[in-house]
């Protein structure tokens, strides 16, 4: 490819700062986007993964959905990521000393019995982007069985974007609340399969490397991405969540922010992760060293119950 072939496919990424959906995510929302303009059905689709490959659970992914699907950035990405990849990335001593810092409070945290009948409730705030003038505040809950076995329940309420309007495609996202059932899905994490997950830092990040091989635009973010994926729910698992990031103080490219805000505003410390895009940064509360979220969603909740709908006692 010449370099003037290569700018006019450059031109087509979005613009910087500006999310970039997962190839699961922009698998999900596109099924699930076609699925509401021809069924006007509100459940959520099945996630289409490689034999093998694990899904990282679209339950509450917010995301930027491209109205038409930017097909042209994929292509751009798979021929500029050669070059990306070869960046060498170095690691701050002060945020593997945080991470470190963070493991040992996550640690010390009591695990939580969970029975294969219950659900894993996750309540978190993002924003869903439609068009350049459609971006949608929402806030998710969702509830997931334990085994994965049984259906779950999304509840997506609307902050703000449009009313409700007879045969909206997607009125799924109109302003109001919505409940949407989640089949299980074989290619979704369970939590037990969570569970399941080595908790030695060298052999977990090895094991994470090798379920998203051929993801992302480095092994590294792909890794980071992944583990980002699973935090919400390995605060149910003390020795996993202590793992997690332990693993990642192995990967390069970490930075400390000193005064970061998730999504809802809430200060915290922050640790910052190189992307091809821009940067990922996880917000951390300053006294308890909980994990917030990041930027782009905040994480408010997360519990056991034992049925959908419900919200857990504590």
């Amino acid at each position: 490819m010449n370099p003037d072939e290569r700018e006019e496919l450059a031109r087509l990424l979005p613009s910087p700062g500006e999310p970039v959906l997962t190839s699961d995510r922009h698998d999900l929302l596109k099924d699930h986007l076609m699925r509401e303009l021809t069924e006007q059905a509100p459940e959520l689709p099945a996630v289409a993964t490689a034999p093998g490959r694990r899904a990282r659970a679209p339950r509450r992914r917010f995301a930027v959905i491209a109205v038409p699907l930017a097909t042209a950035a994929a292509i751009v990405a798979a021929v500029l990521a050669g070059a990306v990849g070869s960046r060498t990335a170095t690691t701050d001593a002060d945020a593997v000393d945080l991470l470190n810092r963070i493991a040992e409070v996550a640690a010390a945290k009591k695990s939580v019995p969970v029975r294969d009948d219950q659900y894993v409730y996750v309540r978190t705030q993002g924003s869903m982007k439609f068009s350049e003038h459609d971006i949608r505040i929402l806030r998710e809950a969702s509830w997931t069985a334990v085994d994965g076995k049984r259906a779950g329940l999304r509840r997506v309420t609307v902050l703000v974007g449009p009313p409700f309007r007879p045969r909206d495609p997607l009125s799924s996202y109109s302003r109001g609340t919505h409940d949407m059932r989640l089949n299980p899905d074989p290619n979704v994490t369970t939590f037990r399969e969570l569970q399941a997950l080595p908790t030695d830092p060298d052999a977990l990040l090895e094991k994470i490397y090798a379920g998203t091989r051929g993801e992302g635009q480095t092994r590294e973010s792909a890794a980071l991405e992944k583990i980002g994926d699973m935090l919400a729910d390995a605060t149910l698992l003390p020795e996993l969540d202590a793992a997690l990031y332990r693993a990642a103080a192995r990967i390069p490219g970490v930075s400390v922010v000193t005064d970061a805000k998730d999504y809802t505003g809430r200060s915290g410390i922050g640790l910052s992760f190189e992307e091809r895009d821009g940067r990922t940064v996880w917000v951390f509360d300053k006294n308890s060293l909980d994990f917030l979220g990041t930027a782009d969603e905040a994480l408010l909740a997360v519990g056991v119950t034992d049925k959908t709908g419900e919200t857990p006692a504590t």
